[in-house]
């Protein structure tokens, strides 16, 4: 089965000025500019859009804005995680109406303790798949603190009507996400990777067929996984090898301060800080950022002077 959704879905990161207002201005820049340097789709209000210190009427202003900006240019993925199911659904039906292609869900989490069982896992994502009428994602990953093995996921893909995207970002993501496969046969029509494309070769070896990434250098990103889907896997391995140094750094030193600080570089937005209590980036990390990225001459630090 041929998936609706495959290719590079970067994480949009939230811009915000100095008083840490959003900057919406700068926000279209970022989503024109992440269109432009070749994204297959987007994803926004991730937790590396800062999700996490927006209001809910900020995210509605902003699930607004940024899907009339987009106008159709490529299918828009909504994160709408929440820990109840009734708001998770409500999200995600409003998402839906304002033109979002998919969203993407975390399992229900509160802290670092409050967690629900399997069975509780299963109701909350059929209560939102009866909500709405397009995909739903499921992202694994160690936030939620919440184990979903592949044999559970595989059964919701089988079971749950709209749950057919899964984003794995556990340990062991490629193994994972090859079991999954396995059991869960068509019903998985999207096995994706995630972290930033750290171990995106590895998914690709075990069938991933999309990637959502960091925001900053789809072009650099995105030529990998075409050629590993079209068969091209020693031209994948060879981009992988060169684009890997940033790949790193963005994954292990910057997290999602990466994205924002080399738009910031290259002029597509004004405003690179985080909302408190969020650290800003240290020098010397922005130094090694941009000595990694200037290797290798991404649109993004070209784009908008």
């Amino acid at each position: 089965m041929k998936p609706r959704y495959s290719g590079i879905f970067p994480v949009v990161p939230t811009t915000f000025d100095e008083s840490g207002a959003l900057d919406l201005a700068s926000q279209k820049r970022c989503i024109d500019f992440m269109i432009d340097a070749g994204s297959d789709g987007l994803c926004i209000l991730a937790n590396f859009s800062e999700q996490f210190v927006l209001s809910d009427e900020e995210r509605e202003v902003l699930t607004r804005v940024i899907l009339e900006h987009v106008a159709g240019r490529v299918p828009v993925i909504v994160t709408t995680t929440h820990f109840s199911s009734r708001i998770c659904a409500e999200r995600s039906r409003r998402a839906q109406d304002l033109g979002a292609a998919m969203v993407m869900i975390m399992p229900p989490y509160h802290g670092a303790t409050i967690r629900v069982g399997e069975a509780a896992v299963y109701d909350f994502f059929r209560a939102v798949s009866d909500a709405i009428d397009i995909p739903i994602m499921i992202q694994d990953a160690p936030v939620a603190g919440t184990p979903l093995s592949a044999t559970f996921l595989a059964r919701m893909a089988k079971e749950i009507e709209h749950v057919a995207y899964f984003k794995i970002e556990t340990a062991g993501a490629a193994s994972k996400l090859r079991e999954l496969i396995s059991l869960g046969g068509d019903a998985v029509e999207g096995p994706w990777d995630g972290e930033e494309a750290i171990t995106l070769l590895a998914d690709l070896d075990a069938g991933a067929t999309g990637s959502m990434t960091g925001g900053a250098y789809m072009d650099g990103l995105r030529p990998i996984i075409m050629d590993f889907l079209a068969g091209r896997r020693e031209q994948a391995v060879e981009g992988y090898t060169r684009w890997l140094p940033l790949i790193n750094y963005e994954n292990r030193q910057c997290g999602l301060l990466a994205a924002k600080a080399l738009m910031l570089e290259g002029g597509v937005i004004t405003c690179d800080a985080p909302r408190h209590p969020v650290a800003p980036m240290h020098p010397v990390v922005r130094a090694g950022l941009l000595d990694a990225a200037r290797r290798l001459d991404p649109l993004v630090l070209r784009w908008g002077k």
